[in-house]
């Protein structure tokens, strides 16, 4: 809940923080200052994390402003200061927040792990990097493979039963390179958006799919399957690289939305045009088209 709490046994000299109501937020600065009386100062970001929040708003000035008010924190501390997460900061504006409640915002490291050191000795250059390594990214593909899981499964079924194992395959292959090969792969894929590197890889993992097709048979029908697959598997994986712009503090806000309108587009006519293809492909099969 937001609101105003004590960490230890702060006195009216003790450090406020100021995290998001957002509980793994929350528990990863309590744990960083086990050791530490202070106040944590907790805005209503509406369950969502402190950079997300910032970049939608909710971590912001009117609320840090608001929630400074309505817990009274003038009255529980003499110094005029304020900790704030670093990556919270595209969302609060520093100078109005001191304007209008007489509080300075002072950015703390960006990992909570940090802080102790940052109280002790300061703000360091590592500490200020904004990395994004294997582990973090590991760390996210249990996420993602859960959100699609009903999705894998549901689509491994009905193509397994319509189509038998290669068209299965093919979902399953598309639906695990996006959610969990990405991430793994994310420094290395060329190009600088996530969609196009998504896309990139999408293609690369379709090539045995498509040679399967082209060298199982002859004709135009297997040549349009897998063009089909090829056009689909892209689609299907550069969808699911977009959606890593939120897991990522690479990308910005407006870099986010450019990428969305940049690419949807493109995405959907690739699924549609794949999708018709393979139809075609099966009907001419069976009507004897080709």
């Amino acid at each position: 809940m937001p609101g105003l709490y004590r960490l230890g046994n702060p006195d009216r000299s003790s450090p406020v923080f100021v995290s998001a109501n957002y509980t793994l937020s929350f528990d990863a600065l309590r744990s960083a200052l086990q050791d530490v009386d202070a106040y944590i100062l907790v805005l209503d970001t509406k369950g969502i994390n402190v950079w997300c929040a910032a970049g939608k708003g909710t971590f912001g000035t009117d609320e840090l402003v608001d929630r400074i008010e309505a817990t009274s924190l003038v009255e529980h501390v003499d110094h005029r200061r304020l900790i704030l997460p670093q990556l919270g900061a595209p969302g609060v504006s520093a100078h109005e927040v001191k304007a209008r409640t007489g509080f300075s915002v002072e950015y703390g490291p960006v990992r909570a792990a940090d802080l102790p050191e940052y109280l002790s000795a300061g703000a360091t250059e590592e500490m200020r990097r904004v990395t994004f390594p294997l582990r973090d990214r590991a760390v996210l593909i249990p996420v993602e493979l859960r959100n699609v899981a009903f999705e894998i499964v549901a689509a491994f079924a009905v193509l397994f039963i319509l189509g038998g194992l290669v068209p299965a395959m093919i979902a399953l292959t598309a639906v695990l390179a996006g959610a969990a090969l990405f991430p793994i792969l994310l420094p290395v894929l060329p190009t600088n958006d996530f969609t196009s590197k998504g896309m990139l890889l999408g293609a690369a993992v379709s090539v045995p799919f498509a040679l399967y097709y082209l060298t199982t048979g002859a004709g135009w029908t297997r040549i349009v399957y897998a063009t089909g697959t090829v056009l689909l598997m892209v689609a299907v994986v550069g969808y699911l690289a977009l959606n890593f712009t939120g897991c990522s503090t690479y990308a910005s806000r407006t870099g986010v939305k450019g990428e969305i309108f940049r690419y949807i587009p493109t995405l959907a006519a690739m699924a549609v045009m794949g999708l018709a293809t393979i139809v075609v492909s099966v009907a001419g099969s069976i009507l004897g088209w080709f």
